[in-house]
Parts: structure tokens; sequence; C-alpha cells
């Protein structure tokens, strides 16, 4: 049998693609029919908001490098050159693919169930005087229609903002034409119920400021019109061994972000094509950048027709989650720790029990001091308050993520107020994020015993999101892992690192050398007769999952399988060594070259 090779780049596939098959996947969700339909138009709308950070991150750092004279090979043998011409190819069919679920099947649907958004001209004319009334009422105060001349140069459109582009003639000069701009504001819903009898009816917001433009545009023809939405490069680019005060260098790098390069430009696909050219040259856009959509230019606001329509025949059933009940010795959560540890499978099992071990240490006076590690929360966190009302009778210390992608400008704000608490705050490690979920208390219990307790899980600290994704939580007073947890906020706000963090991995220290280790402690128990054909396969099929992002093709994953699962065990080890070495320095030399930091999480 032939020894296969990962040495060469067939046996992996291209990092971006391999992201846009997994939100296929999502609109996969969107295209079925067995998903109850507003969950299928939840899905587009996911489908649509993960497209935009794809295109704010990945592509847009991949033009950066280009524009800054890099064209690299990447792990699986594209020039950085090629693959933008792949991504040209494949993020155009799959916008394609979206507007031809919401055309084809999404809106057809919705309309049998008397769910409709009609356009301007399939409204009559009751609808048409609310129309009106509303665009007096709250659309005109707060649009701001720009002319562009030598004068009036062309207005700044920040990241994602929806517009309204239109070609003028004025109708004392009607040889010249001009480019008029109107921002579509924030502050109104995207899309805006309309009064209907037996239906739920909506329109779409840009359809109202192109419809009220004539009113603003006095002495102007209106030519042409259309929507559109630029998409900027949103990435951070930060010199943190130069800062001196990291949380003023990610908030000042905040601003760029939203007048970052233009990367993407969505536009009604019925433009005049000399529309299109003049805000092509104006973003400095190349042709396959603009997408011309068969609908409305910003599919993810399709979540306010899930939100908005009352229809739970039309939704998943509500689900409620398993409420942690203590044993009837204990009369409180600690004393329950004491005697055993407690695994919770989010969502299945309630989040509150993870608050309520926050909530209960902050109002607990037995409890000395508070260990906290925040990425992401939510927007009404009840943790966050918890432990600015701890500060005042205890030692709480933050480890604030200030880097969290797209929740930077909420963590400063957090780690501000935790601060003027009384809370002392950390920001992470230096070219690091940290992705870790901990919590540790110290508390002197009845008996006179100081103890630590702790919490470890695999999602954030976040009760919304908790309700949807799937996540682990550990609450323990086991002295080894809490031993560990306070090794590893030493390292966390100290540097200190220690020779070792068992029972946890912890990366970039000791993670990928740990899972090797148990990779080969399975090779030694196969030696002594104990792992059979099917633990082999199980054993591949890990190690392929750990080598992360720069997914294997199947083809490959299948060939190596089979040959290892033939081989002897020293072939079967080597083998396993092998791929496991290759596969941490490509993620490594892709993660340095596409970010400049050199790891990407500390997690534990």
């Amino acid at each position: 049998m032939i020894r296969p090779s990962v040495d060469s780049p067939t046996a992996l596939l291209n990092r971006e693609e391999s992201w846009l098959n997994f939100n296929w996947r999502v609109l996969e969700e969107a295209q079925d029919p067995l998903n109850p339909l507003l969950e299928r138009v939840k899905f587009l709308a996911i489908s649509a908001s993960n497209l935009d950070e794809f295109f704010e991150v990945r592509v847009g750092g991949l033009l950066q490098q280009l524009e800054d004279g890099y064209n690299a090979t990447t792990p699986d043998g594209l020039t950085m050159v090629e693959e933008r011409e792949l991504l040209n190819r494949l993020t155009h069919e799959f916008v394609e693919e979206q507007y031809s679920c919401w055309n084809e099947q999404l809106r057809p649907k919705l309309a049998e169930q008397g769910i409709r958004v009609p356009t301007i001209d399939q409204l009559d004319d009751d609808t048409l005087v609310y129309v009106d009334e509303y665009c007096e009422r709250e659309l005109d105060p707060l649009l701001t229609p720009v002319t562009v001349d030598p004068s009036h140069p062309f207005p700044r459109v920040i990241n994602k903002a929806l517009c309204v582009a239109l070609l003028l003639r004025r109708r004392r000069r009607s040889s010249l034409t001009y480019t008029g701009v109107v921002t579509v504001p924030r502050a109104l819903p995207r899309l805006v119920r309309l009064p209907s009898q037996g239906t739920i009816d909506f329109i779409f917001l840009a359809d109202l400021v192109t419809y009220h433009a004539a009113r603003m545009y006095h002495g102007y023809d209106i030519v042409s019109s259309a929507a559109f939405r630029v998409t900027r490069n949103s990435n951070l680019y930060l010199q943190e061994e130069e800062s001196r005060n990291l949380l003023e260098s990610v908030r000042a790098e905040l601003h760029n972000r939203r007048k970052g390069d233009a990367v993407r430009m969505e536009i009604e696909s019925n433009a005049d094509p000399e529309i299109i050219e003049r805000l092509r040259t104006v973003f400095e856009l190349d042709r396959w950048q603009v997408f011309p959509v068969n609908g409305p230019v910003n599919l993810s606001r399709l979540f306010n027709v899930y939100e908005q329509a009352d229809r739970p025949g039309l939704k998943f059933r509500p689900f409620a989650p398993r409420e942690l009940r203590l044993t009837a010795k204990s009369k409180d959560l600690f004393e329950e720790l004491r005697r055993h540890d407690i695994l919770l499978h989010h969502p299945f099992d309630s989040y509150d029990a993870v608050v309520s071990f926050i909530q209960s240490a902050a109002e607990d006076d037995r409890v000395l001091s508070i260990k906290q590690t925040l990425y992401r929360t939510s927007e009404h966190s009840l943790i966050v308050p918890s432990l600015m009302s701890a500060a005042a009778h205890k030692e709480v210390t933050a480890v604030v993520e200030l880097k969290a992608r797209f929740d930077e400008d909420s963590n400063i704000r957090w780690a501000r107020d935790l601060e003027d608490s009384g809370v002392q705050v950390f920001h992470g490690l230096v070219g690091l994020k940290t992705h870790c979920k901990l919590s540790l208390l110290v508390r002197r219990d009845p008996d006179g015993v100081v103890r630590r307790y702790a919490h470890l899980g695999t999602g954030n600290y976040n009760a919304t999101t908790a309700r949807i994704y799937s996540d682990l939580s550990l609450l323990t007073a086991d002295l080894e892992i809490t031993r560990a947890v306070h090794d590893v906020f030493s390292f966390l706000t100290a540097y200190a690192e220690h020779p070792n963090y068992g029972p946890l991995l912890v990366a970039p220290l000791d993670l990928a050398e740990k899972c090797i280790g148990l990779i080969e402690r399975e090779a030694q128990h196969a030696w002594q007769g104990r792992l059979c054909i099917a633990r082999r396969r199980r054993a591949w099929r890990s190690i392929f999952w750990f080598a992360g992002f720069v997914r294997c093709v199947p083809e490959f994953v299948d060939s190596v399988i089979a040959f290892a699962c033939g081989a002897s065990w020293d072939v079967f080890w080597s083998t396993a060594g092998s791929i496991i070495s290759r596969m941490a320095a490509t993620l490594k030399s892709t993660w340095v070259a596409r970010t400049g930091c050199r790891a990407t999480c500390t997690s534990a």
C-alpha cells in the first residue's frame, strides 16, 4: 500500500472556500422545505450576515495583502491572486443562489401564508396615503439629500450603510446629469410594517426613500435610481507591541473600521449602468467587486420579518431548557459542588445556573475574591453588573478581551464601567486573543476552610446566545482543576508561566503538545492490543478535526485512514506525527501571514 503524502497541496482544501462551503450549508437550511417557513427566512438572513463578515474580514484581509504587494502561495497551492479569482466566482454564485431562494421560494411561500412584501407600485390608494404620511412624519426629518458637484463632494458612506443613488438632470440644464445620494437612516427599521386587513405586510425602507426622493430634489428630473450598500475592510491593524495603551489603540482603530477600504458593493440589478460606473469609480472597486442583486440590497434585514411576524405556527416550537436542581442534602450551590462536579450541556441545560453561580458569589459575604474572563457578553448582561457590585466589598479581577471581533466597542464600554466600579481590569495578552471562558471564586466555607470554585465553559458568558448555541459548562470545586484555573489567571494578568497546567490544556503553551501526547497514548494502547480498527478510524478522524481550518479533502482523509488502519503501529504513529506537525506549521504560518499575530487564542 502506498503511503499518502500530506506534503501535496492537493491534499488540502482552500481555507476561504471551506468557509464558503460552511455558509452554503446555512443557505441549504433556508432552502429546506422541512424547516418552518419563517425559520427558513431567518436562515437566509443569517447566511447574508455571515457573508458580510466574510467580506469585511477574509476578503478585506486578502485584498489588503495584495495591495501591499504580497502574492504568497496558500497552503493548498493557490497564489493569492488565484485565490482572489476563486472567491470572485464562488461569492457571485452564492449571492445568485441567495436571491433565487428569496424570489423563487421564500417570498411566494410567505405570500401564500399572508405575509407579503410588496413594492410601491403594488400598493393600493389607502396604503399610499399611509406611506405619504409616514414619509412626512418619520422619514423626511432624518434624510439629507446630496447632489454631487465641485462644492458638494461625494458623501462619506460608512460601512454597510444602505444608500440610494440617483441620476439627476436639472430641468433648466437638461444636457448635464448629476449624481444624487441619500443615506437611509439607521434609526428606522429596514422593513416598515404597513396597515392591512388579514395579512402581514411590509415594505423595504429603501423603496420608501426612492419613492420620496422626488419631493427632496426640487428642480431636478430623476432619470434613474438604485439602492446600494458598500462593505468595507473591517480588520483592525494594531501594533500591540508599540502601543502604550491597548484600550485606546483599539478605540482609535474602531473609527477607521467604519471608513476602511471598500471591498464590495451591492446594488439593485436594474440600476442604470452609468450609476454603477460612477459609484464603482468613487469607491475604487474592480468590476468583480460589484454585486448586482435581484431584490433587497441587504438580505440580513429579513430578520425583521421573522421578528415582527406573529405566526408561531411558522416557527420552531419554543424550547424550555432544564433548570439545575440541587439535591435535597445541599443548602446552596457551593455545598453541592463540594460533593460533586456539575456538567451542563447548553442549550438543553439552562444557562441560569452559570449566571446564578456568579451572582451568588457577588452577594455571598463568604466569597473573598472573584476572577472572571469576558470575551463576548450580552448587552443586558447580569454578569457584569454583578462583578461591579461585588467590587465594593471584595477583590474582583476581570480579563476583558478588547479584540473580540465586532464586539470591541461594547467590550471597551464594559471595561471602563468595570474599572470605574473598582474592578481590576486587564486586557489580555499582547499578540494573543484571550478566548478561554473561566470564572474563579475563593470562598471561606462554613467549616472555616478556604476553597476555590470554578466555572469552565466552551461558550461565551452570554445568556442570550446560550439559548441557541451548543456548549458545555463545568462547575467544580476540584482541587487540581481550580488550581490550574488560578495558574491560567496568573498567566493572563502577569505572564507568569507555569511548567504544567494539568489537567487543563492551554494554548498556545501546551495544547498541541498534549493533544499529540494523547494520540501517542492511544498508539501505546494499540501496542497492548487495546485499540481495534474502529477506534483507529475514530482516532484518525480526530486528527483531521484537530487540524483546524485548513481542511483536508475527503479523498485524502479516506486514503490516509485506509492506509493507517492497515499499517503497522510504528507506521501508524509516524504518519500521525507527520500530519499533526505539518498541519500545526501550516496553521501558524497562515495565521501570522494574515494577521501578524503569533497565535490565534489563549484557551483552556
